[in-house]
């Protein structure tokens, strides 16, 4: 048990099931690989295939997974994403035990951005597509926007991490987080 304040107590609870934390660093390596390794090509295309695979994982388990890992559980619609948003701004946003709705709309906008990645990339060596100019272009605009968005994420996880006084950071390594009465469960 710790205390943030004197009035109020948490208990550490499980939130990341080993699947998903494996998933997301497993996903940080081989991204960082497949972009520091461009060259041997092989070796590029070979950790792109892995991250596809990583990719595919995250979506079967997605579906099937453990409560927060489901997307069910945490993907906002436009308005319960907007509202967040909205109260971040104002400083009072609500403290989520799983994915908030901004880091929800961020998982989505990663994945979706690594399949195109991976899409274009497979696109790359397919005789159909080989030396078309407009599909290299697209593949490395694509990887440009993903280390943009890496950056935002980053960004987001510092900035919740200091708003609710939470490591978010060791939260997706042990798997646990603090619960207290005024966390939202959904």
């Amino acid at each position: 048990m710790t205390l943030y304040d004197n009035t109020q107590t948490t208990d550490r609870v499980r939130v990341w099931d080993l699947g998903v934390r494996l998933f997301h660093w497993s996903l940080v390596t081989m991204v960082t690989l497949t972009y520091l390794f461009d060259e041997p090509r092989k070796l590029h295309r070979s950790l792109g295939y892995v991250v596809i695979g990583l990719i595919s994982f995250r979506l079967i388990w997605g579906l099937i997974g453990t409560r927060h890992a489901r997307f069910a559980d945490f993907v906002p619609g436009p308005r319960r994403l907007l509202t967040y948003l909205r109260d971040m701004l104002r400083g009072r946003e609500d403290r989520y035990l799983g994915h908030n709705p901004a880091g929800a709309a961020m998982i989505l906008t990663l994945l979706a951005t690594l399949f195109a990645v991976g899409a274009t990339g497979y696109m790359m060596g397919m005789d159909a597509y080989f030396g078309q100019d407009w599909v290299e272009h697209t593949h490395k605009a694509l990887v440009n926007g993903l280390l943009a968005l890496i950056a935002l994420h980053i960004g987001g996880v510092i900035f919740s991490s200091w708003r609710h006084r939470e490591n978010l950071v060791v939260s997706m390594i042990t798997g646990q987080k603090d619960t207290d009465d005024q966390t939202r469960h959904d």
